[in-house]
């Protein structure tokens, strides 16, 4: 989302790093450029303008001026107040009495809020917690089919409410239900409007009057720009909404709304969603979002990815197999997949410093394809052929390449990878199979 927003902030920041010794002027001048920037990514004219005299504030400051390396204290203090700016750290979800705690998703129609409901109670499952799926919204039957749905992928309890059922009613049943069944969380999926109206506001306040509702979540569609600011003030005026959930933060838009939200409603931005499936979501973290802006990556964020989707056990024994150098093709096949339970290899990569920007990278393409075509090629190989390669001559390739639908060109170039890649595990190993394998954050 931020790419163009990143593009250029890297573009003004190399410019003041190559200036060598800064002064007030060319600081100006390029905080100028950081404002327009801003602007472009559809931040709030005011949230820019505050923030640009906030960073001014302390970049003309003589520490930075007599710095040795004036350049990188720029860099470093627009980080610090775009942190400021989205809340500093992360507002996570307290769990405590009463028991089971309500948290309500309210939004407009169209922001995702009941496939955001079927993500945080997956998510809250995978923590020890048992929730319940509340479906709220009386006007569209295809709501609650469809949190039907979402709670059967995710093994979860959905209450089973009724189009045209008065959704107070609905609320209090469905608080019976968790209690008799010990549940200690219920996600109640609202109904949303084309637009603001009282009518929305009055059933959104009879639901809270009605039950225990400890959060108030707003669901967002980041890529509304403006708007989403707008209906943040609305709702939060009218309901005192508790938190915000950004959706479809893997769009193209400006991103703009990150950076407004808590400015402009003073309320924390608690979970960004990235993508259409039930896993597709996660604390948002200030600190990591502006590392991102910025350029620098977010390798805490890719560590987390990683533990949750490596086996310990399995990475453990990849790494002897690599110190052993036993390392074959179903081992090579095994940790594609594992790759492949951690989100898109754009947003990985994203993650990493120095790939940010994307568009930077020429002649460099992310193939979900490639994947699915090395799995073929591998998956049509004899057991002896996946774990001694060598044996692969020029007759087993064309029976590969057939088998799995490619070329024996292509056969011929993921064996040739795969002998780089085994020449590249051998260096990671000081002295081969008695040295220490140098160990991955997730290993």
């Amino acid at each position: 989302m931020f790419e163009n927003l990143t593009g250029k902030l890297e573009t003004i920041f190399s410019k003041l790093r190559k200036a060598g010794r800064l002064t007030e002027k060319n600081i100006q001048d390029g905080l100028k450029e950081v404002r327009l920037a801003l602007l472009e990514a559809d931040v709030n004219f005011r949230v820019v303008k505050d923030f640009i005299a906030a960073v001014e504030a302390k970049a003309i400051g003589q520490e930075v001026l007599r710095s040795i390396t004036p350049g990188q204290q720029i860099v470093k203090i627009v980080n610090d107040e775009l942190v400021n700016l989205m809340g500093k750290q992360a507002t996570r979800i307290e769990f405590s009495p009463p028991l089971p705690m309500g948290i309500m998703l309210i939004g407009l129609q169209g922001s995702g809020k009941t496939t955001t409901a079927g993500k945080l109670a997956r998510m809250f499952k995978k923590e020890g917690h048992r929730p319940l799926l509340v479906p709220a919204d009386p006007y569209r039957p295809a709501a609650i089919s469809q949190l039907k749905t979402l709670g059967k992928q995710a093994e979860i309890e959905v209450f089973p409410s009724e189009p045209g059922t008065n959704p107070v009613i609905t609320c209090k049943k469905a608080l019976e239900q968790a209690r008799e069944n010990n549940l200690d969380l219920m996600i109640i999926d609202t109904a949303g409007r084309l637009h603001i109206d009282q009518e929305l506001m009055d059933e959104l306040k009879n639901i809270i009057s009605a039950i225990p509702v400890k959060e108030k979540l707003l669901v967002v569609d980041s890529m509304t720009g403006q708007d989403a600011v707008n209906i943040a003030k609305e709702f939060n005026s009218a309901i005192d909404i508790t938190g915000i959930i950004l959706t479809k933060m893997d769009g193209d838009a400006r991103g703009g709304a990150a950076l407004s939200m808590r400015a402009v409603t003073s309320k924390s931005i608690k979970f960004i969603a990235t993508g259409e499936k039930l896993d597709a979501i996660e604390v948002f973290h200030p600190e990591r979002m502006a590392s991102r802006i910025l350029g620098m990556g977010d390798i805490l964020s890719l560590v987390e990815k990683a533990h949750k989707a490596v086996d310990k056990e399995k990475a453990l024994e990849l790494e002897k197999k690599i110190r052993e150098e036993s390392f074959s093709l179903e081992d090579f096949k095994e940790q594609l997949l594992q790759i492949k339970s951690m989100g898109p290899l754009e947003d990985i990569l994203g993650m990493m410093p120095g790939f940010g920007n994307m568009k930077k990278l020429k002649n460099f393409s992310v193939d979900g394809k490639e994947f699915a075509r090395i799995e073929a090629i591998i998956n049509s190989m004899t057991k002896k052929e996946r774990l001694n390669y060598m044996t692969i001559n020029g007759s087993r390739r064309k029976r590969i390449a057939n088998g799995s639908s490619t070329t024996v060109m292509d056969v011929n170039k993921l064996l040739k990878q795969f002998a780089q890649m085994k020449k590249m595990m051998k260096a990671f190993t000081s002295g081969g199979k008695k040295g220490k394998l140098m160990k991955l954050p997730f290993m």
